[in-house]
């Protein structure tokens, strides 16, 4: 069996060297950081750890299988607690929602909010999300889509066409909900996906299935950053090497075309007879890739918008706060137009994150805060030398006024587009590509380079996109990939 380099530790390259190991594959896997993690980072200040990539966690049985396909159980090497709630919504008016665990609490909840008729109404929306997800979860996520005729399933496309799946996801939502903090509460999810909920298409809506429904869940100790070390062990113990520190330089071919080895910045020279490529595509494309691995579908590239984070380090507790709260604002439509003209929203939608329960990000009695402003990327006409500040002060008041105190003089860490940019994220996002039909299952760069035998690429560039699970299944599939080959 030919060797296996398995470029970048993030996410996804780590779920597919753990199931290549475990399969008796030599697996080398080569990152040019300190650490695991890619996009699932962690930085300090001072006394402060804070996790700088993804802070919500979804559909746990998925990152379960990428453990168990090395014959490790989750909760021995990872074990996660369900949040409660998933998010607080809080709104413009001084309403807020409280998205819960459990059909009839939820149910409880919108009653509250918004009265016995919109509950009976949600209470059938939440069957539509349920018909939504079991018909795309098989059939166009957990799936391969490197053939055009995976994207050919006349049943299961009608399935979704009568269930809505085609319409705006807008439009869908407010077809079953008739308050608007109701539909604001299942559309936002849209940015995830790098859209607007007047965009995005209603197949979007698995998504607030997926955390409105299924839940979000955190590790217990050690923030989402234990995910990929936990990954990282795992993979080590089935006999994956990782070599930190390195990075690759240039992917060579042999005689025949196919992939021979990967060189790295140090001169050493990688025997490979598949390589797996699970960092930013466009970056590897601009010359650690041969020429013949060009993909068509990177010709005119269409980027998520990006966002300024804020990570605090607090002197003190917040004593009621939820783990995850979205604070609307009063423009909805007019902070989603914005960004895709490319300007700074008017009036954001912030998410805060507080991990309380992450005991050892903070001294005792102090913890940390994370605020996520979306923001356009580098391909918007802005000078963030001038606009970073501006939207850090802006960003300071409106957190003042929300309750939160003066963080003028909290210990910070501020990531902006230029610092996601020098990070390695391709237009300054690390949303990578945005999910608009024609960047979506096999119209989404390829998981194979067809011209390059032995050549596979998993992360979020790829099918089925971009967040958590998603990545994980992207690894899935390249391991599908290589071991289904003869090299």
């Amino acid at each position: 069996m030919s060797p296996i380099v398995v470029i970048g530790a993030g996410l996804g390259g780590l779920a597919t060297a753990i199931r290549l190991a475990a399969a008796g594959r030599d697996v080398t896997i080569v990152e040019a950081e300190q650490v695991p993690g890619g996009c699932c980072g962690t930085a300090n200040t001072g006394e402060y750890r804070f996790d700088t990539g993804p802070s919500v966690l979804t559909m746990p049985d998925v990152l379960a299988d990428v453990f168990a396909a090395a014959g490790e159980d989750m909760e021995s090497v990872l074990p996660l607690r369900r949040l409660d709630p998933y998010y607080r919504l809080r709104y413009h008016d001084g309403s807020h929602l409280d998205v819960v665990p459990g059909e009839d609490a939820m149910i409880e909840q919108v009653r509250g909010l918004c009265g016995a008729a919109e509950a009976d109404r949600y209470r059938r929306f939440r069957a539509l999300l349920g018909e939504l997800f079991a018909a795309e979860w098989p059939a166009f996520i957990d799936r391969d889509m490197t053939r055009l005729r995976n994207l050919a399933r006349p049943r299961v496309l009608a399935r979704l066409a009568a269930l809505g799946g085609f319409r705006r996801l807008e439009s869908l939502v407010e077809s079953h909900l008739t308050d608007a903090r109701l539909v604001k509460a299942h559309t936002f999810q849209a940015l995830y996906v790098g859209l607007a909920p007047r965009q995005a298409l209603g197949i979007y809506a698995v998504v607030a299935h997926m955390d409105t429904v299924g839940g979000v869940f955190f590790p217990r100790y050690g923030g989402m950053h234990a995910i990929p070390q936990a990954m990282a062990a795992v993979a080590e113990k089935a006999g994956a090497q990782i070599r930190y520190g390195v990075r690759a330089a240039k992917v060579e071919t042999g005689p025949g075309g196919g992939v021979c080895a990967v060189r790295l910045d140090t001169g050493e020279r990688l025997a490979a007879g598949h390589v797996v490529v699970a960092c930013d595509l466009p970056r590897a494309h601009a010359g650690l890739l041969p020429e013949t691995a060009y993909d068509w579908r990177l010709r005119r590239p269409r980027y998520s918008p990006s966002c300024l984070v804020l990570h605090f380090g607090l002197d003190r507790r917040l004593p009621g706060q939820a783990h995850h709260t979205l604070h609307i604002g009063r423009q909805w439509a007019a902070t989603f137009a914005a960004l895709k003209e490319g300007r700074p929203q008017p009036d954001p939608n912030l998410l805060v994150t507080y991990p309380e329960t992450d005991g050892d990000a903070a001294p005792d009695g102090h913890a940390t805060l994370t605020v996520l402003e979306p923001t356009t990327n580098l391909h918007g006409a802005n000078d963030w030398d001038r606009l970073t500040p501006q939207l850090e002060n802006r960003l300071f008041r409106r957190l003042a006024d929300l309750g939160y105190g003066d963080l003028t003089t909290a210990p910070r860490l501020t990531f902006d587009p230029p610092a996601w940019a020098r990070l390695g994220h391709s237009a300054g996002t690390p949303f990578a590509l945005d999910h608009r039909f024609t960047q979506t299952a096999w119209f989404r760069p390829s998981g194979v380079a067809r011209r390059v035998p032995g050549l596979h690429f998993a992360g979020m560039y790829t099918a089925p996109g971009v967040g958590v699970p998603p990545v994980l299944i992207s690894g899935k599939l390249a391991a599908e990939r290589v071991l289904g080959t003869s090299r």
